[in-house]
């Protein structure tokens, strides 16, 4: 990266600007290149003059063009730039970063036609109350979208995490209830992470239901599972869920974990430090098979966890003995509670 011709071209900020925030990451490089410019015809100028090898557009809401007689920003403009960058880059071999803005949602602010216009489009996730991004390939016309990167924000700017699960897993001292530790899969990277439950008596009534990073209908639904299949009475319980670290879980197989933690809170017992969980729970209440899960074993084997527990029908399709790590495997939730406490 450091020996390409790179220009970044941006409508956003000053030259004073960007040399602050250059200095402050120390980015000190003979062969990047500035221009502050928000006409295209202007910026295909001093393209053909410098010849970059890597052009970054900062943003492409920002730019203007001739061609079209309105406004920048409008669906229009967005549409012309973007294909104006598109040709160039085509017919030059020459990779362009176009950077958009997003809603407060994380979809795309404007046209939907600017996503289908490009290559790839990735996307920066992440909380600013947090200190870690996760880098989401959304298209990817070279290969495949579930690879990510996750990265933690420093005031040298974004540092590479190699072993985020080792930062999601918080330290603990002593053995608390309510928190579990899920095996999950976020793209192709196993992580694992931790569920943490607060389940108290409710003063109110209607009892609340709060969750952060997790699907609230999802735990309504689990909520049930556990109250129709095994007894237990959430209905005047206040129940709060939390992902540690801030990420949003999509991945089915969280289910177990939540819950282990909401068992764990409801009878006050901690959970063995060194128990992890990868499995999706049914209706029934039975404990149903996940995807790539010696993976997920690997992963909980390589951070000193002694037992993972998993769904029965995922034991065919890989060899426990393989593994030092110990793999129970049960079908129903009222056997994992057996097995627990």
């Amino acid at each position: 990266m450091n020996e390409l011709k790179v220009l970044y071209i941006s409508g956003e900020e000053s030259e004073q600007q960007i040399k602050m925030r250059a200095d402050r990451l120390k980015m000190m490089n003979d062969h990047f290149y500035l221009l502050t410019e928000t006409s295209v015809q202007t910026i295909f100028q001093e393209i053909k003059k410098l010849k970059p090898q890597l052009v970054i557009v900062d943003s492409i809401q920002t730019l203007q063009s001739n061609l079209i007689d309105s406004s920048a920003g409008s669906v229009s403009q967005i549409r012309e730039c973007a294909a104006e960058f598109q040709r160039f880059a085509k017919d030059t071999n020459t990779p362009v970063f176009l950077i958009g803005h997003i809603t407060k949602d994380g979809s795309i602010a404007g046209p939907k036609i600017l996503e289908h216009m490009v290559d790839t489009v990735l996307q920066f996730e992440g909380d600013r109350h947090y200190a870690y991004r996760i880098l989401r390939t959304l298209k990817n016309r070279f290969g495949s979208t579930s690879e990510l990167g996750i990265y933690e924000m420093t005031g040298d700017g974004m540092r590479v995490v190699s072993n985020p699960s080792e930062i999601l897993i918080t330290q603990r001292e002593e053995q608390l209830s309510g928190s579990a530790i899920a095996a999950t899969l976020e793209g192709m990277r196993p992580l694992l992470i931790e569920v943490q439950a607060l389940v108290t008596q409710s003063v109110y009534g209607t009892p609340q239901r709060t969750v952060s990073g997790f699907d609230l209908r999802r735990l309504q639904l689990l909520l049930a599972v556990l109250e129709k299949r095994g007894g237990f009475l959430f209905g005047a319980k206040d129940v709060f869920l939390n992902i540690a670290g801030g990420l949003k879980v999509e991945d089915p197989s969280i289910d177990l974990a939540v819950i282990c933690a909401l068992l764990s809170s409801y009878e006050d017992a901690p959970l063995p430090l060194h128990v992890c969980f990868a499995g999706e729970v049914g209706l029934n209440g039975e404990i149903r098979a996940v995807n790539r899960v010696e993976q997920r074993i690997a992963e909980a084997e390589k951070l000193g966890f002694e037992k993972i527990i998993i769904s029965r029908y995922s034991k065919k399709s890989f060899d426990a003995k393989a593994y030092k790590i110990q793999v129970i495997a049960l079908s129903q939730v009222h056997e994992v509670y057996q097995q627990l406490f």
